[in-house]
């Protein structure tokens, strides 16, 4: 019945999506070429341009459903979706963009587009919200809903009736409460009724209809899980389990396979995935390689300033540790005299520190002396966002020190990350740049990476703890 529920609410949503489609269109047609606006520069008729542009509309559906748009969002957040809506249209306009450039529909209106995609953005982040608000509004009439029973009446399943309790709109309904501890028998827990015992749970299956049953029990209740689930898939009642080994985990776990083993990884890594490693590796090459061509007359004074001020090479070398632990030679604009391979490795950089050429001084200070780095990214050894590489005498001293300073090595360091932009730079604190530097590897995506790439320029690259 639910399954059924989604699919009719799949269709609706896809017709939905196209008169909203159409509509935008329409809109940004009008804003473009009848509203004066803009100047109108028609090279094609109206019927030109939907021939054209109504094309991409199954290639948005198609989109959307990548980025799970026609999925069940009952327990996703209305943001979530809106995210997800604007990530669905930005593909599409680097689709269409990328399409009329291959088949030379020069002429094809780009500001046309733009809008289409600003007001289809729109109109579908209203719209679905509309949706949510129609939901909430039948659920809370007892349409719509899912009824759950909760096995476990402890601390786990307490937490689960609180969150339905508190998020109403979601519509949960929950039937009652089995648990086999004494005490609880015949009580309420969040305003719910501990029914009876989990041994009878094939009984209430029957008595009750059940949408969901939901397994909140403790670690040492684990071996009831096997008949509980049996007992449960016999009533085809879908089963859902809160593990409360979770808990005793360091960060969000996601689940892995290998020949159909599930492994449950401690720790989720967004750029574990194939195609986003691939993403990122191709936006770093096609960035670093344009950076490098507008940058090289720059680079080139830097360069011979660098070797008018003070005797030796322009460009200093120094090992550091970066993607799965590997040390590579990261290049920079050389900043200090020439100095012993154990001072340059083992000494921190001071506020008034001595070694510093008078052109290192400024190329520290605004972070110029990293640009050789470019090179480094187009190695392989670097991406353009990422956590900072440190030397690996200081990386011995800090991962016995600092928790989770090793985690920062899952991904390939970078020029700029999220822990730059914050502040947490130059003589700051290790562990808020750790923090950041989880937090960025964690919740890694395209745009994360657009954003902070734009708040490196936005905010500059004056760094006062730079020394």
């Amino acid at each position: 019945m639910i399954k059924q529920n989604q699919r009719v609410l799949n269709t609706i949503l896809i017709i939905i999506d196209v008169v909203v489609y159409v509509i935008s269109f329409l809109i940004a047609w009008y804003l473009k070429f009848e509203s004066g606006i803009f100047e109108p520069q028609l090279h094609f008729t109206f019927r030109t341009y939907v021939q054209t542009l109504l094309f991409t509309l199954p290639a948005l559906l198609i989109i959307e459903y990548i980025f799970e748009l026609y999925t069940p969002q009952r327990r996703k957040y209305l943001h979530q979706e809106i995210v997800n809506i604007t990530k669905s249209n930005i593909a599409l306009y680097i689709l269409i963009i990328s399409v009329l450039y291959i088949i030379k529909k020069i002429h094809i209106s780009r500001a046309l587009i733009i809008l289409l995609i600003i007001i289809n953005i729109i109109l579908s982040s209203i719209e679905r919200g509309a949706v949510r608000v129609f939901l909430r509004s039948i659920r809370t009439q007892g349409y719509n809903r899912k009824y759950v029973l909760v096995i476990g009446g402890g601390r786990l399943g307490r937490e689960y009736l609180k969150a339905i309790e508190k998020n109403k709109y979601l519509g949960y309904s929950p039937i009652g409460v089995l648990d086999d501890n004494e005490k609880r028998q015949g009580k309420k827990i969040i305003n719910t009724e501990i029914i009876g015992r989990i041994s009878d749970l094939e009984q209430i299956l029957v008595r009750y209809r059940a949408d969901e049953a939901i397994i909140a029990l403790p670690l040492q209740a684990y071996p009831k899980l096997k008949n509980i689930i049996e007992t449960c898939e016999k009533a085809g009642v879908k089963t859902l389990v809160i593990p409360d080994y979770i808990r005793y985990m360091p960060a969000k776990p996601y689940f892995d396979e290998i020949e159909e083993l599930p492994l449950l990884n401690t720790r989720y890594v967004p750029l574990d995935h194939a195609g986003k490693k691939i993403m990122k590796r191709i936006f770093d090459i096609i960035v670093s390689t344009i950076a490098l061509i507008l940058l090289a007359p720059i680079m080139l004074f830097f360069m011979i300033a660098i070797k008018i001020n003070s005797p030796g090479p322009a460009i200093f070398k120094q090992e550091r540790v970066g993607f799965h632990r590997k040390k590579f030679i990261m290049y920079k604009f050389r900043t200090m005299k020439t100095q012993s391979q154990e001072q340059s490795d083992e000494q921190w950089t001071t506020k008034d520190d001595d070694r510093r050429t008078k052109i290192g001084e400024f190329l520290r200070k605004t972070s110029l002396d990293e640009l050789p780095q470019l090179i480094n990214v187009i190695k392989g050894d670097m991406s353009i966002i990422g956590p900072r590489p440190e030397r690996p005498y200081f990386v011995e001293q800090f991962k016995g020190k600092i928790p989770k300073y090793m985690i920062k090595h899952h991904v390939r360091p970078g020029l700029t990350g999220w822990a730059q932009v914050n502040g947490w730079r130059g003589d700051t604190s290790i562990k808020e740049r750790i923090k950041h530097d989880i937090y960025y590897i964690e919740n890694w995506s395209f745009m994360f990476d657009i954003r902070i790439l734009f708040l490196t320029i936005l905010r500059g690259f004056v760094n006062k703890n730079a020394y």
